[in-house]
C-alpha cells in the first residue's frame, strides 16, 4: 500500500471515530438527563426532576380505564413535581432500558420500556417516550408522554 494510500485510509478512520464520538457523547448527555430525572425521583427531590425539563414541558399519559376505554391524560409539571415532593415512605423507583435515541440537530428522541415500583412493590410498567432539545451545553425534556399498564410487562 502506498504512503498516500495509507495516509487517507487514516484520515477515513480517523473521521469515523471522530464521529463516533460525537454520536456517543450526545447519547450520554441525553441518557444523563433522564437518569438524573429518575435519580430525583429516587430521592423525592424536586428540584433535581425540574432541573431536567425546559420551561412549558407538556407530561401526557395513554392508559387505559377500568372499563377497557384508552384516554389520553394531561398533568402539568407544577403538579409532577408537587408529588414527588410531598413525603412519602416508599421510593419512587422507575426503571427504564433505552431501546432508541434519535438525533436531527438539537432535538433528541427517546424510547424507553420501563417498570414502576413504589417501594420494592411493582405498580406498573410501559414506555416512556421522551422528546429533548439541547440548550446550551445540557438537553431538556420538552415532552414526555408514557403509557401505562399493570399487564404484559415482562
Amino acid at each position: 500500500m502506498t504512503c498516500l494510500k495509507q495516509i487517507s485510509l487514516g484520515l477515513l478512520l480517523l473521521a469515523g471515530l471522530a464521529n463516533n464520538v460525537r454520536a456517543q457523547s450526545a447519547d450520554d448527555a441525553v441518557k444523563a438527563t433522564v437518569n438524573k430525572l429518575f435519580e430525583g425521583m429516587r430521592k423525592g427531590d424536586s428540584a433535581l426532576v425540574r432541573s431536567c425539563f425546559a420551561a412549558g414541558t407538556a407530561l401526557q399519559t395513554v392508559a387505559a380505564d377500568r372499563t377497557g376505554r384508552l384516554s389520553l391524560s394531561t398533568e402539568p409539571l407544577d403538579s409532577f413535581l408537587v408529588a414527588i415532593a410531598r413525603p412519602h415512605k416508599q421510593v419512587y423507583d422507575e426503571r427504564i432500558r433505552f431501546d432508541a435515541i434519535r438525533f436531527d440537530g438539537a432535538l433528541a428522541m427517546v424510547w424507553a420500556p420501563y417498570e414502576f415500583y413504589v417501594g420494592d412493590k411493582f405498580s406498573h410498567c410501559g414506555v416512556d417516550a421522551f422528546n429533548l432539545m439541547r440548550v446550551g451545553e445540557e438537553w431538556k425534556i420538552i415532552y414526555l408522554v408514557d403509557t401505562r399498564r399493570r399487564q404484559g410487562c415482562q
